[in-house]
């Protein structure tokens, strides 16, 4: 009978809706536990590459490549729960939580392990120790970097960055971790995993990973991409784009995500660079403009009067 809430003329059955919105706000954090997945596989294959014997470079090459794996994740569950409305404190935290095991620890371990823990005894042994110092406390700086900058964007989500780029254009205040992650993933898994060999790339790597950690923690800006909207755009045509870019990235995994990566990095740096250097060209130029002085009146510019 119409009316009574149930049956083909009723409403829908209000359990069934609140069933249905629990589901909606567990969808998020799917996506988030599968972040975690990829994070912790990461970091059992690094601690596998130690013991194993002959194919450490299969193991850190699969760590490598669970942390990329991770990026998708952590980009979709923010969207999704935008898109659905279904946002919550709960899926913010767990959401920082996650980004600091799989962008913050795996990618920690595994640049200390690839870098520095496979350095062959003929290198000469104050150096080999004290490289292995040295990266211990690098890759410490890295995590430090990483946990600080989701403390930051969590306590000020709307921060500015020290050099303000286009109006109306959304950045990110310092290099975001998954970012600072995919460019040491990406570059361990450009080498295929086969572990650091030598003393000079060594050192290479550390200046690598400790710029990845100041980058985070910095007030430069970086792109966001936050203003593009796909609902704006055609569907076929993001279809096909999108269609194209991962047959890309799967042929080519190496190469592209390695370059793309670095793209990003320098990105914010040429950003910070060429504010700087914009800067200080208004300054010079307003030092050297003369002073506008008032316009001098005597006695026999003024007007007489009768």
């Amino acid at each position: 009978m119409p009316g009574n809430g149930s049956g083909l003329g009723g409403g829908r059955d209000p359990r069934a809706q609140a069933r249905l919105r629990r589901g909606m706000y567990l969808l998020p954090s799917l996506f988030t536990m599968g972040n975690i997945a990829a994070g912790y596989y990461a970091i059992t294959q690094a601690i596998a590459a130690i013991s194993s014997s002959g194919d450490a470079h299969t193991h850190l090459d699969w760590a490598a490549i669970a942390i990329l794996f991770a990026i998708p994740f952590d980009a979709l569950d923010g969207r999704i729960a935008r898109m659905t409305n279904t946002a919550s404190e709960f899926g913010k935290e767990l959401d920082s939580l996650a980004d600091v095991i799989t962008f913050g620890v795996a990618p920690s371990l595994l640049a200390f392990i690839w870098g520095f823990h496979f350095l062959p005894d003929s290198i000469r042994p104050d150096l080999r120790l004290e490289l292995v110092n040295a990266g211990a406390f690098i890759c410490f700086v890295y995590l430090i970097g990483g946990a600080s900058r989701l403390a930051r964007f969590n306590i000020s989500p709307d921060a500015q960055p020290r050099n303000p780029g286009r109006p109306g254009r959304k950045y990110f205040v310092g290099m975001p971790i998954p970012a600072a992650a995919w460019m040491l993933a990406a570059t361990v898994h450009f080498f295929g995993g086969y572990p650091c060999q030598a003393w000079w790339v060594a050192l290479a790597w550390l200046a690598l990973v400790g710029a990845c950690g100041f980058l985070m923690v910095s007030t430069w800006r970086f792109w966001s991409g936050k203003e593009i909207n796909l609902a704006k755009s055609h569907p076929f045509q993001i279809l096909v784009l999108l269609a194209v870019a991962l047959f890309l990235i799967v042929r080519f995994s190496q190469g592209i995500l390695f370059v793309a990566a670095l793209l990003y990095m320098f990105s914010g740096i040429w950003a910070r660079a060429a504010y700087s250097w914009s800067w200080r060209r208004r300054k010079r130029l307003d030092d050297t403009r003369p002073a506008e002085s008032e316009p001098e009146h005597d006695s026999l510019t003024r007007p007489v009067r009768f």
